[in-house]
């Protein structure tokens, strides 16, 4: 069963209430993430990871096993999948995806593009070079080594530029040529598909709801221990909604309220993107409407 939905749909808890519902009626279940900000062992309260107590009434895998100074992917997350896939088939359960990332989705129901595995080593210089010259300059760089990849990234996406120039760095292939190798869907044949289509005005009021008590249950001190790491800025969890509004709270750039403000915004404009998304990519799945 896959659950897809915007953020602050309620997706989560109605999982958490069809795998209890499952195992009453003899079948274990277990919820298993896909959400991209999720998978990080860091801001369990910002990103609204399920709580102890939400993972002491049902099974949940994939949430909070990956380092926060790991660049995880949807190819990454296909592999870990597949490994608790098999353990769910081996152990009779239900899995129940659920999460808003739509790219984990159609990963998982359409196949993936194949990607390499970049060595460390290059990764750390690209970033070094994006650190040192910004996005621009990386946009550059890829215009003068793989001009079709340039033409095909926005100048100001260094996540995707520093990515094109990593693979052609550790393959001397261009990332449109790994492209075309697909790997096949890990879900096939009898899937039961639902993404939430909440009225807008009752998500906005709920993601306004829920980034208050964020804060309540301790957003600030989840941020102030991130930063603490040293991260790179670049990183994807760095990018996780509020870091960046409640960093410069932390800094002393802006007062509590207008971070809180500027985070809810951020959310908003998630949902907004999300829910364009699955309206667009997720065409066959059955709506669930409030």
């Amino acid at each position: 069963m896959l659950i897809a939905g915007p953020t602050a749909s309620g997706k989560s808890s109605t999982a958490l209430e069809i795998a209890e519902r499952s195992g009453q009626r003899g079948r274990p279940a277990m919820i298993v993430n896909a959400d991209s900000m999720q998978v990080y062992d860091a801001l369990r309260v910002l990103t609204a990871r399920p709580s102890p107590a939400d993972e002491m009434r049902a099974l949940h895998r994939l949430y909070g096993h990956v380092a926060a100074e790991a660049r995880y992917s949807a190819g990454a997350w296909l592999r870990d999948l597949a490994v608790v896939l098999k353990e769910a088939q081996e152990s009779s359960q239900l899995p129940i995806l659920v999460g808003g990332t739509g790219l984990y989705f159609k990963a998982a129901t359409e196949g993936l593009a194949a990607t390499p595995v970049v060595p460390r080593e290059v990764r750390e210089r690209w970033s070094a070079q994006l650190a040192a010259g910004g996005a621009a300059a990386l946009h550059a760089e890829l215009r003068k080594r793989d001009p079709a990849a340039a033409a095909s990234i926005r100048p100001t996406d260094p996540q995707r530029l520093a990515r094109a120039l990593e693979v052609l760095e550790a393959t001397g292939r261009p990332l449109a040529e790994w492209r075309q190798r697909q790997h096949p869907p890990l879900l096939t044949g009898n899937v039961a598909c639902f993404v939430f289509e909440p009225d807008r005005a009752q998500l906005y009021q709920g993601i306004e709801n829920r980034f208050d008590k964020m804060v309540d249950a301790g957003a600030l001190d989840e941020v102030r221990a991130l930063l603490a790491r040293g991260l790179d800025p670049a990183l994807p969890v760095m990018k996780a909604i509020g870091v960046r509004a409640f960093s410069a709270f932390l800094s002393g750039e802006i007062a509590l309220g207008a971070a809180v403000e500027k985070a809810k915004t951020e959310s908003r404009r998630y949902a907004k993107r999300q829910m364009t998304w699955f309206r667009n990519q997720m065409r066959g799945w059955e709506r669930v409407r409030s």
